[in-house]
């Protein structure tokens, strides 16, 4: 069989993996600071002493997109918007510490702070939780304040966001759509970080420029398909002219 139809299947392998990124973009793209998945498509070619004539295509899901998406004021006090490269720093499921652009922020039957993930929101000290029974609101500077609507007194400090720099960082998105540093690690807090209270950040998703990507990736798997197609027959044909009439 000719060795083209290796790097057709191939070719239809990332296809679909294409395909699949698109379909994540889409799901995702009314999710609040969801960022778009990045394929990255590369080519794979065996090394050896005859003419490299043709290559594999591996690709996969190697980063995101980190444009800013649209924000839109909510007036919720606990709805805040991250801009430029700051990140929340959160608890992942597995208790590592994980990022996050999710800013819709909300008081849990235990009183912890969590995001719309359901994940618990770090503090300059650890975890924060908060009180029952007052009034909360989150400063510019990240500071969740809790005044009790029964006493004029001035709101009290029950802890500060963790708000962190990737600047210079690299950072890996995981299948659970939380960032982490590659390789391990924590990212450095940025004291000068500030978010936009009563705001939230949008999925920086383009649903335009999604639906002409998959597309694109559908005709392309056909296109590839065909090719595969192609490199039967032309298979078929030179079986044909080897064949010796019995």
């Amino acid at each position: 069989m000719d060795r083209l139809i290796y790097s057709a299947v191939s070719g239809m392998n990332a296809s679909m993996a294409q395909q699949r990124a698109i379909a994540s973009n889409m799901a995702n793209s009314g999710t609040i600071g969801f960022k778009a998945e990045l394929l990255d498509a590369r080519p794979v070619t065996v090394e050896g002493t005859s003419l490299e004539v043709r290559a594999m295509n591996r690709s996969e899901v190697r980063g995101a997109s980190m444009a800013q998406g649209t924000v839109t004021d909510t007036g919720n006090p606990l709805d805040v918007a991250l801009t430029g490269d700051t990140m929340l720093a959160l608890q992942g499921a597995d208790g590592s510490e994980v990022y996050s652009r999710r800013g819709d922020l909300s008081v849990s039957a235990s009183g912890a702070l969590q995001n719309g993930d359901g994940l618990v929101v770090l503090g300059t000290a650890g975890p924060i939780t908060v009180p029952a029974g007052g009034a909360l609101s989150i400063a510019r500077d990240g500071t969740v304040l809790m005044a009790d609507p029964a006493a004029p007194e001035a709101p009290v400090e029950v802890g500060k966001l963790k708000l962190v720099s990737t600047t210079g960082t690299d950072i890996a998105k995981g299948l659970d759509g939380q960032f982490r540093v590659r390789g391990g690690g924590t990212l450095p807090e940025d004291i000068e970080a500030e978010v936009i209270p009563g705001s939230l950040e949008q999925s920086n998703v383009a649903a335009s420029e999604v639906l002409t990507s998959m597309i694109e990736a559908q005709r392309l798997f056909e296109i590839r398909t065909n090719v595969v197609s192609t490199a039967r027959d032309i298979d078929e044909s030179g079986a044909r002219l080897m064949r010796l009439d019995a």
